[in-house]
């Protein structure tokens, strides 16, 4: 699961079996295959195969600028109105890469979801969808204010009523999702953006790819999400929209804690940490906090999605109201100092997984390179997730569910929705690796230019820069987190 799951998995609404049952992560929950869509007739050129209306071209309309970012289904740039001058956000999905009617179903789905919800002050605008020949692209206001534990971390105060005030957006998300028959799947810290660098700025949830339209009581099956946010009903595969309360939750508790509440080493491990369901109220800072704050945690965290208060219900309880119980005494130094943490180590493991594939020898690849030959059936230099899917048994490889997720994850960091060589390469390297001493050491030579044996702040600051894992400030404060001894020097044994 990773960061998310593939596009792959569609909604799947369903009637709840009379006795729901985990299902084993060995076994690979993955769809049916399903015949291709044909591709348009190069001649009938006006008509788009996936928002069914005529073609535009976005580039006539908007000049494009850097990018901003990349999920897995689409890169996000930089575009700013021609006549106007107003910049926007645009997400550019590859329709190349649309290869299922599923996939389709599933853009055209997002786009409806947004349009239906725009107007709402805490959902980013869709302000227009555009197809060409190559790409599906969606206009949205442009979010400045940073992500949400940015936000967070750059405060100089923060306290349990900052939480409550943050934590209440959320949550009139949610509600407003849900009463207009939304459901989100992937409400995580990553999602809300702050509109503007304004204190007074609305928090704005975003990326909206893997939501779905739902009636009430209608239960889904598909295992989609992010790892530390998943609830427990969706490991099982029989849930419904009591799922973005439970990530809610979570968020909620790394507001107040810095960290989540279900951690492990590996996607597994945190999978079976949320199943079991056990929450720590036992370490720091939890002693020092409001016992209001406790009580909605475990009412947002039960582990029967029916027990979970609704939005509705959260909104309503007396520490989360705005003239609610929650202290202004600033939280505990080591909460901001936690989540910095959290927030950096992604980034920086990130930077660690590039380094070491591209200094893999001859060698060590050539079984990767013959293993991506044969997966690519159709000779035509990427790997689909159905060739992924069928092929992988066929080399008679043992990989578990999760590990099949994270290959996928891992792999498409292009967003396109397929695998080309180098992706390949770099997540299968992940895959089993990553952890040798020795390729821990090529990627502590790589930052380590002037082989002095230990790295400096301005070594570490330009690899950082050059893989692209933030702004300046963001680039300084992960330094920091990891530069715990001040000494601006990482020796290679740290």
């Amino acid at each position: 699961m990773g960061n998310r799951t593939s596009r792959h998995h569609r909604s799947s609404p369903e009637r709840p079996p009379a006795q729901p049952k985990p299902m084993p992560q060995s076994q690979a929950q993955w769809p049916r295959p399903q015949a291709p869509v044909p591709a348009p007739d190069a001649g009938a050129g006006a008509m788009g195969r996936v928002l069914g209306r005529p073609m535009e071209d976005v580039r006539a309309t908007y000049t494009f600028g850097r990018e901003l970012g990349r999920g897995q289904f689409g890169v996000t740039y930089l575009v700013t109105h021609k006549a106007t001058g107003q910049r926007f956000a645009c997400k550019s999905i590859a329709t190349r890469k649309l290869v299922h009617r599923d996939d389709i179903e599933d853009v055209r789905r997002e786009v409806q979801i947004m349009y239906h919800l725009t107007g709402h002050r805490n959902i980013v605008e869709l302000r227009g969808a555009y197809e060409d020949r190559h790409s599906v692209n969606l206009i949205m206001e442009l979010c400045e204010g940073g992500e949400l534990f940015d936000r967070i971390i750059a405060r100089g105060h923060y306290s349990e009523r900052a939480a409550a005030a943050l934590c209440r957006e959320i949550v009139r998300v949610v509600h407003s999702c849900h009463s207009m028959g939304v459901f989100h799947r992937d409400l995580k810290p990553e999602n809300f953006l702050f509109l503007n660098t304004k204190e007074d700025s609305p928090l704005k949830a975003t990326d909206f790819g893997l939501s779905a339209f739902f009636k009430h009581g209608e239960q889904f099956k598909d295992l989609v999400g992010s790892a530390y946010y998943v609830a427990p009903e969706v490991l099982k595969r029989n849930y419904g929209a009591e799922a973005d309360i439970w990530s809610a939750g979570v968020i909620l508790y790394i507001l107040l804690s810095g960290v989540p509440p279900f951690w492990a080493e590996n996607e597994d491990g945190i999978f079976n940490a949320v199943l079991c369901g056990n929450i720590d109220f036992s370490a720091d800072p939890w002693p020092s906090i409001s016992n209001g704050a406790k009580d909605l945690v475990k009412k947002m965290l039960r582990q029967d999605p029916k027990e979970r208060l609704t939005a509705a219900e959260i909104l309503n309880h007396s520490w989360i109201r705005e003239d609610g119980e929650a202290p202004d005494k600033p939280l505990d130094i080591t909460v901001i100092s936690r989540m910095k943490q959290f927030r950096a180590m992604n980034k920086l493991k990130k930077v660690a997984l590039k380094v070491v594939a591209q200094n893999l020898s001859e060698e060590e690849i050539t079984g990767l390179k013959e293993m991506f030959r044969s997966l690519d059936t159709d000779n035509s230099g990427t790997i689909t997730l159905e060739e992924l899917r069928s092929g992988l048994p066929k080399l008679g490889t043992k990989i578990s569910e999760s590990e099949i997720r994270q290959l996928m994850e891992a792999a498409d960091v292009d967003g396109n929705g397929t695998i080309d060589y180098d992706e390949f390469i770099s997540a299968t390297m992940h895959m089993n690796r990553l952890e040798k001493e020795d390729h821990i050491l090529k990627a502590f030579e790589y930052f380590d230019k002037d082989h002095s044996g230990c790295i400096t702040v301005d070594e570490l600051e330009e690899a950082l820069k050059k893989y692209d894992m933030g702004d300046d400030k963001t680039i300084k404060e992960i330094i920091a987190e990891v530069d715990t001894d001040h000494v601006s020097t990482f020796h290679s044994g740290s």
